[in-house]
């Protein structure tokens, strides 16, 4: 998975699963979501990369291990929805007015 539009221009909005499937009108605020540190989408997004390990030879592959090769892409649109309404419901919180 990467992000659309060049290296220095990067288009959030827009996802490249693979060759075939792009994810388009992804909501900025989706990635107001963030866990340390990261926007959740963005750690999604790295998580999901198959890579193999050069000392042991180990493919990490999520589709391998969930036995669905769907799996990274729901992962990634469960997650959208769950940002953008994780942060519905935090926006919609009093202000805590803490004494000085």
């Amino acid at each position: 998975m990467k992000f659309g539009g060049k290296a220095r221009d990067k288009d959030k909005t827009t996802v490249i699963y693979n060759s075939n499937i792009t994810m388009t009108d992804i909501p900025l605020e989706a990635y107001d979501y963030v866990v340390n540190g990261k926007p959740a989408l963005e750690w999604v997004m790295e998580r999901q990369v198959v890579k193999t390990d050069k000392a042991s030879g180990i493919v990490n592959d999520a589709n391998e291990t969930m036995n669905n090769p769907a799996y990274p892409l729901e992962l990634f649109q469960r997650v959208i929805t769950v940002s953008l309404e994780t942060m519905k419901i935090v926006r919609a919180q009093p202000k805590l007015d803490l004494p000085k």
